[in-house]
């Protein structure tokens, strides 16, 4: 049975509620962990830098996608809360199609810009024409990869969570079979690895374009439209904040990579890219419940249910803390096996990945609250407070971490930088949940 937005939750329904976003999103991070995998055992330490190396400029483009979602869900759930059903599905329709037309776009300079680009970040030689290989069969299916962003938000506030999981489950395990089928078994490297990303990313963004193109069950679909400059500015505001917090990280990621070329040579952007397969997968959790409380939020916030708003921020914090500390002890226990399953066969490698690691994991005890806290500004319509918690978390916390503490501390800083900002991160977002109070009535 469907839970309708306009529901009272309670801890159970709530994680039920949320459960499938958290699946779908941590799904998602799949894809690259399951690609590092095969890359790193069966192509080569090369050619798996050079993944780490490209992908946080891949993101960046594929991060559009998370903008119109997040922002689009929050303007259509609070137009959903005060009744005009009619109008969502006009606005739904239109961030749909002007998405599909920004992506083609993208890819198009993406394209042709990659060599550039990864030139220009520092990659050389053979890294440099594995960045530009891999980097341009992905970005053939980027319209797809942004679709498949938007719909994980869409799924939420069109009420069929569930659905969303179950496109996203199928998109995953297409990934994993075809990583191992033309990786493992037909030994076609990175064009396996990427061609099998590109292809399970067209399933997760052009199955639900045909679900939601069809008469369905769930609370919208993709009808005739309008532009409407004043509903596309206004969910691109309101998701300016994830656009730039995905751009953010991978700003960081690419900070982080020269940084670690200074320090620690090849090996040292192979350790990150094994904490960022494992960072995708934890934080995806946090990203996850985030992305499904905010159609709630959203919904009550239109409707003016200032007590639900209530119930739902406190339980959230309660849900927040004490999966950050789950969290943490789970990275402990899991830092050896997960080091040695990507990089065991090189013991330097594996030894600098585990020390990275360790550290490195303190981080998720405070990354989960500034993700819901600025996710939580966002289905307010607030975009400007969730705008600034993303950029001090990311550009200015982390960047001015990554750039100063190793100074003092060498390669060990790189880690700290992240657990510092992280924790500058939260602190920041519980002043503005305090500020917002009497605003917002929570």
């Amino acid at each position: 049975m469907n839970i309708q937005l306009s529901e009272h939750f309670n801890y159970k329904k709530l994680l039920r509620f949320t459960l499938p976003s958290i699946v779908m999103m941590i799904f998602t991070s799949v894809y690259s962990v399951v690609d590092g995998f095969f890359v790193s055992n069966f192509v080569g330490k090369t050619p798996f830098a050079a993944v780490n190396f490209i992908m946080p400029f891949l993101m960046v483009l594929g991060a559009f996608g998370f903008m119109f979602g997040t922002g689009g869900s929050a303007l259509i759930s609070k137009t959903m809360g005060e009744g005009d059903n009619e109008k969502a599905k006009h606005i739904f329709s239109l961030l749909i199609y002007v998405s599909i037309g920004c992506g083609v776009v993208i890819a198009v300079l993406g394209i042709i810009f990659i060599r550039p680009v990864a030139a220009l970040l520092g990659a050389e030689g053979e890294m440099l024409d594995n960045c530009v290989l891999y980097g341009r069969i992905i970005l053939a299916a980027l319209p797809a990869f942004m679709l498949q962003y938007e719909f994980q938000s869409l799924f939420v506030t069109a009420e069929k969570p569930q659905l969303g999981l179950a496109v996203t489950v199928a998109a995953g395990v297409t990934n994993m079979v075809l990583d191992a089928l033309l990786v493992a078994v037909f030994s076609l490297g990175l064009v396996g690895a990427a061609a099998a990303t590109a292809l399970s990313q067209c399933v997760g963004g052009l199955v639900p374009l045909v679900y939601f193109g069809c008469k369905n069950s769930s609370a919208l679909r993709l009808t005739r439209t309008e532009f409407d400059g004043k509903a596309l500015l206004r969910t691109c505001t309101n998701g300016i904040s994830e656009l730039l917090s995905n751009i953010s990280m991978s700003v960081v990621g690419i900070l982080f990579n020269m940084q670690l070329i200074k320090y620690s040579g090849e090996n040292g952007v192979a350790a990150y890219g094994v904490l960022m397969y494992v960072n995708f997968i934890f934080l995806a959790i946090f990203i996850g419940y985030s992305v499904g409380t905010a159609p709630l939020i959203g919904y009550n916030y239109g409707s003016g249910n200032h007590e639900e708003l209530k119930n739902l921020l406190k339980r959230s914090l309660w849900i927040i803390g004490i999966t950050s500390v789950a969290m943490v002890v789970g990275a402990k226990l899991l830092a050896r096996p997960l080091a040695a399953m990507y990089v065991g066969y090189d013991i330097e490698l594996f030894e600098l990945t585990l020390r990275g690691f360790t550290i490195y994991s303190l981080s998720f005890l405070f990354s989960g609250m500034a993700i819901f806290g600025s996710s939580f500004f966002t289905a307010l319509n607030n975009g400007l407070i969730s705008a600034l918690i993303s950029f001090l978390r990311t550009i200015v916390f982390e960047v001015s971490g990554v750039l100063l503490i190793p100074i003092i501390l060498g390669i060990d800083g790189i880690w700290i930088s992240i657990v510092v900002a992280n924790g500058l991160a939260a602190f920041v977002t519980v002043l503005f949940l305090l500020a917002k109070r009497k605003r917002y009535h929570y």
